[in-house]
C-alpha cells in the first residue's frame, strides 16, 4: 500500500479535501444568511420598534420564563406565535392594547396559577415590545411550535 500512498499523494489528498470542505462550508453560510435575510424573517420589516422591543425582552429578561421560538425556559407560555392565538398578527395597534392591558393586569393573583411580575414599562417599551412580538410571529419557522398553544 505504500506504494500508491506516497508523501506527496497524502498531501494532496489533505490539501485538496481541507479546500473541498472549506468551499462547501463557505457556501453553507451564504446560503444560510441568503435564506435568514430573505425568507424566513421576511414576513415583516425589521423596524426601529421592532429593536426596541428585542432590547425590551432582554433588559427585562423575558426568556428566563418565556420561550421565543423554542429558546428559553418553558415556565411561562412560548411567545412566538402569541400574536396569532390573540389574533393581531395585522393589526399593531390591537398588539399594543392587548399586550399593555396584560401587563398592567399583572400579576393576577389567581390561586394556583404562575405569577408574570409587574413590569413598569413606557408605552414606548410595551408598543416595542408588541411589534417585536409581532415580528417573531411573522417569522417562517418551519411549522414550530408543533402546538398551536405555545
Amino acid at each position: 500500500m505504500s506504494e500508491y500512498l506516497t508523501k506527496a499523494r497524502a498531501r494532496n489528498v489533505f490539501y485538496g479535501g481541507s479546500l473541498f470542505f472549506a468551499a462547501v462550508f463557505v457556501a453553507m453560510v451564504v446560503h444560510s444568511h441568503h435564506y435568514i435575510v430573505t425568507t424566513s424573517t421576511a414576513g415583516m420589516p425589521l423596524t426601529d420598534e421592532v429593536v426596541l422591543g428585542k432590547h425590551v425582552w432582554e433588559e427585562n429578561s423575558c426568556i428566563n420564563c418565556h420561550s421565543l421560538s423554542g429558546e428559553g425556559a418553558y415556565f411561562a407560555p412560548e411567545l412566538s406565535n402569541v400574536m396569532t392565538r390573540w389574533g393581531v398578527t395585522d393589526d399593531p395597534e390591537g398588539a399594543y392594547e392587548i399586550l399593555d392591558g396584560w401587563i398592567k393586569a399583572q400579576p393576577s393573583g389567581a390561586e394556583g396559577r404562575r405569577q408574570m411580575p409587574f413590569f413598569d414599562l413606557t408605552e414606548d417599551e410595551t408598543r416595542g415590545l408588541a411589534e417585536f412580538l409581532r415580528w417573531a410571529d411573522h417569522t417562517d419557522l418551519q411549522g414550530w411550535p408543533p402546538n398551536d398553544a405555545g
